[in-house]
């Protein structure tokens, strides 16, 4: 038998564990892995578990574009994998809004950084990144 609820979540302010970013960092040009959205995580925080990260987007995909990959990233274009979408088919000129979510169980606070990244396979020209959510729940 489950435990009976004996506290509530009215009075706690968990403001500090959920965090987004929806700037567009920059759009994917010809076929490299770009930095789409960036989040910092500058508190810190007691993990428990781990970070859930999701991240969304929504472009359209440049000349000759054939596939589509999403990543969520540590620190940068070069940091540790947290997920990966692998590739996507995609035709060009045409308007995607993928999603992608992942738990980075490796986590360290204050000062981490997250990037959502997205690479155009066979793109001959720039893909046209239009808006972004990247988020994380700290738990």
């Amino acid at each position: 038998m489950p435990y009976p609820i004996s506290l509530d979540s009215h009075s706690v302010d968990f403001g500090s564990r959920f965090l987004t970013s929806t700037t567009v960092v920059a759009s994917p040009a010809a076929a490299s892995e770009t930095i789409i959205a960036q989040l910092s995580i500058t508190d810190d925080i007691y993990i428990a578990k781990g970070i859930w990260l999701e991240g969304f987007c929504s472009i359209t995909i440049g000349t000759s574009g054939a596939t589509l990959r999403l990543r969520l990233r540590q620190t940068n274009v070069s940091g540790a994998v947290v997920a990966d979408t692998q590739a996507l088919t995609v035709t060009a000129a045409q308007i995607y809004a993928p999603s992608i979510n992942g738990i980075d169980a490796a986590a360290v606070l204050p000062n981490q950084t997250y990037v959502l990244t997205a690479q155009v396979g066979s793109g001959a020209a720039t893909s046209t990144v239009a808006s972004v959510l990247l988020g994380a729940t700290i738990v």
